[in-house]
């Protein structure tokens, strides 16, 4: 005879014994779709992080470093390829067409997807011989702020309204000064730069009033500008207006300029809208304007068209950045301590 008590607690026990079993097996059965989940969740991550099978090797070479331009655009373009997943070399060729060359051939060895760049010298045989290699190669090459001699085929060039610049800077000279002694400060062997001397010469073209004094070469340094500059002061060059190709070769000027103490306005233009330049209108009457460029729009269109190229979508051949004149009269509307 079974004790009825006995056998309900031995009931309760295999109950008890089925139950862990049961969740034994739920816990077993649960495993893949976890394991499965953390691929998963792995996947988006790292898709989201990391580049795609083939990583976007990009080179991209500057005239010179020495200009807050050049580390703001390729600051941009940084944070763009960054976000993309892809890698950027940067080299600085200080000026040097023959050490830009050399880059060249070394993003050629690298097997780099595009090359960007900022010619020293856009009709340098060294430079023109060393991208007609790199297009042999395969490689895209887009050129940035200052375009390239025709002898060599770019993928496209993406370049302020250089011209417009000089027109504007004419314009507010012509819209202050009924006659004007003209100094031009110029960087020859850049066409961006020439570009903008060219719109202020055809601007003032037919108005003989304003007569060109002298043409200095700078190359756009401040250190190049103001020992050219302080000599031409020396030896007697009078002028009452300063057209730079930028807003360094103007600040060079400017520091010439009060080096020798000089009482008579000089109306002073540069081209970049800098923060310094800024500063100058804001807390000075130093400077007469600045036309602005944006590296940062620059900067920003690169990435944009290297991702173009990535996905092997059609460019434009050209993509021309607006440009404004900044003076007193509109500086409000800018920053004064970054770039636009």
């Amino acid at each position: 005879m079974f004790h009825k008590g006995a056998y309900g607690i031995g009931g309760e026990m295999v109950a008890a014994n089925v139950k862990k079993r049961v969740q034994h097996y739920q816990k077993k059965a649960l495993w893949p779709l976890f394991i499965l989940l953390i691929f998963a969740l792995f996947f988006v991550y790292f898709k989201g992080v990391m580049p795609g099978e083939k990583q976007v090797k990009i080179g991209a070479t500057y005239m010179t470093m020495n200009n807050d331009f050049y580390k703001t655009l390729n600051a941009e373009l940084e944070k763009k390829t960054n976000q993309q997943g892809s890698r950027l070399y940067v080299r600085d060729s200080e000026l040097d067409e023959g050490k830009q060359s050399q880059q060249i051939a070394y993003f050629i060895k690298e097997k780099v997807d595009v090359i960007v760049i900022n010619p020293v010298r856009s009709d340098s045989p060294d430079i023109i011989r060393a991208l007609n290699e790199a297009k042999k190669a395969g490689i895209r090459i887009i050129v940035v702020d200052a375009p390239m001699n025709k002898q060599v085929v770019v993928d496209t060039t993406i370049v302020s309204d250089n011209y417009q610049a000089g027109v504007l800077i004419a314009r507010d000279m012509m819209s202050r000064l009924s006659e004007a002694d003209i100094l031009l400060l110029e960087h020859r062997n850049a066409i961006s730069a020439m570009d903008r001397v060219q719109g202020f010469l055809d601007t003032i073209k037919g108005h003989p009033t304003y007569r060109i004094v002298s043409q200095l070469e700078t190359l756009g340094q401040t250190e190049e500008s103001m020992p050219q500059v302080k000599s031409a002061l020396a030896n007697g060059l009078e002028f009452n207006v300063v057209m730079a190709l930028n807003d360094r070769a103007a600040i060079g000027a400017l520091a010439a300029i009060k080096d020798q103490g000089l009482a008579e306005k000089i109306y002073i233009y540069g081209v970049d809208g800098s923060p310094d330049i800024k500063n100058f209108l804001v807390n000075t009457n130093d400077i007469q304007g600045t036309v602005a460029q944006s590296p940062i729009q620059m900067g920003r269109k690169v990435a944009e068209v290297i991702e173009l190229m990535r996905e092997k979508k059609s460019c434009d051949s050209q993509y021309l950045i607006p440009v404004r004149l900044i003076n007193k009269d509109n500086i409000g509307e800018y920053p004064i301590t970054g770039w636009q």
